[in-house]
C-alpha cells in the first residue's frame, strides 16, 4: 500500500498557478520589451510565463533553421512564438494554417499551437488600429499618407483601410513596393490607394502614418521635409525607441495631433497575449508597463 502510495503521481494543488511558455524568434531582439510585458501581464492573471528569446544573431543563424525552431517549440510545450525580422513571411512556408488576416497581409507575427497544429497570425495591424483609436479617436481619415511599405507598413495598409480611411496614398524608398501594396490593398477594398511621391501625396494629406525605421536610437532622423507638415494634420509613429522621435517632436512643435509608436507595440502585444493564453489582458495596464520600461531605457 506504502508502495503504491509511494509510485502514484502528485497531484497537482487546485492553486498551482498555470505555467506557460512562448518566445521570440528574429535577429537582434536583445531589447525586447516583449519578455518583461508578457510576464508581468501574466503575473497579474495568475499565471507562470516564461518568454524566451530565440536570437538568430546570437546563433549564427537564419531564417533555413524556421523549420527546427517550430519543431523544437511544438515538442517542448510552447504555447506559441511571436516572429519578428527577417521571418514574417518566411515562416508562412512551415505554418499548418494561416489566419483571415495573416493570409491577407501575406505576414506572420504570431504562431500558436493549437492541438499540435501551428496557427499563423497577424497583430501588428489590429494593435496600430489599437493604438491609433486611443490616441486619436476623432482623426480624419479622408486623405491618408502611409510613409514606408514594408512588413510593417503594410499591416497598416490593410488596418487603416479597415478603419475606413477614403484615400490612401503610399510612398516608399522602393516605388515598385509601394506600387505592388497598393494592387494588394486595392484587391481585397476596392480602389482607395495608390503609390506615389511624399510631395505629391503631402500636399492634400488629412494624415501620416510614418512606418519606416528612420527615427530609431541606431538609426536617428527625420523620414521627411518637416515643411511638408501642416498643423490641422496628424501623425501616426510607429518607432518607440525612443518615443519622442525627431518626427514626433517636430509635428508636436508644429501643433500637429500625435499618435507615438508606443501604441503599436503595446496593441499587438495585447493581441498576441490573448493568442497565446486564451486570456485577455488588461491593455491600459500593459500600456502603462511599457511606458514605464521604455522611460527606464
Amino acid at each position: 500500500m506504502d508502495t503504491l502510495l509511494l509510485d502514484s503521481p502528485p497531484t497537482m494543488s487546485s492553486t498551482s498557478p498555470r505555467k506557460v511558455l512562448i518566445g521570440l524568434i528574429g535577429a537582434g531582439i536583445q531589447q525586447s520589451l516583449s519578455p518583461a510585458l508578457h510576464e508581468e501581464e501574466a503575473r497579474h492573471h495568475g499565471m507562470r510565463l516564461h518568454y524566451q528569446l530565440i536570437d538568430l544573431d546570437r546563433s549564427a543563424s537564419s531564417p533555413a533553421q524556421l523549420p527546427t525552431l517550430l519543431s523544437a517549440a511544438r515538442i517542448m510545450g510552447y504555447a506559441g512564438c511571436n516572429v519578428t525580422y527577417p521571418c514574417k513571411q518566411a515562416v508562412i512556408a512551415h505554418l499548418d494554417d494561416l489566419s483571415e488576416e495573416a493570409r491577407a497581409m501575406g505576414a506572420v507575427n504570431t504562431v500558436v499551437v493549437q492541438d499540435g497544429r501551428l496557427v499563423g497570425h497577424n497583430t501588428d495591424g489590429s494593435g496600430w488600429a489599437w493604438g491609433f483609436q486611443r490616441a486619436l479617436p476623432e482623426a480624419d481619415l479622408a486623405h491618408v499618407v502611409l510613409l514606408g511599405a514594408g512588413g510593417a507598413g503594410a499591416a497598416i495598409a490593410h488596418a487603416v483601410l479597415r478603419l475606413g480611411a477614403q484615400r490612401l496614398a503610399i510612398v516608399d524608398a522602393q516605388p515598385e513596393r509601394a506600387a505592388q501594396l497598393a494592387a494588394d490593398v486595392n484587391a481585397l477594398y476596392g480602389a482607395r490607394a495608390r503609390a506615389s511621391d511624399i510631395a505629391t501625396a503631402m500636399a492634400q494629406a488629412t494624415g501620416l502614418i510614418h512606418a519606416t525605421p528612420t527615427g530609431m536610437d541606431k538609426l536617428p532622423g527625420v523620414p521627411l521635409d518637416v515643411g511638408l507638415l501642416r498643423p490641422a494634420m496628424w501623425v501616426s509613429e510607429v518607432v518607440y525607441f525612443p518615443l519622442e522621435t525627431a518626427l514626433v517632436q517636430a509635428a508636436r512643435a508644429l501643433g500637429c495631433r500625435v499618435s507615438d509608436g508606443g501604441g503599436m507595440a503595446v496593441g499587438q502585444a495585447v493581441g498576441a497575449f490573448e493568442l497565446f493564453t486564451g486570456v485577455a489582458p488588461d491593455p491600459a495596464r500593459m500600456d502603462a508597463h511599457f511606458r514605464q520600461l521604455v522611460t527606464r531605457r
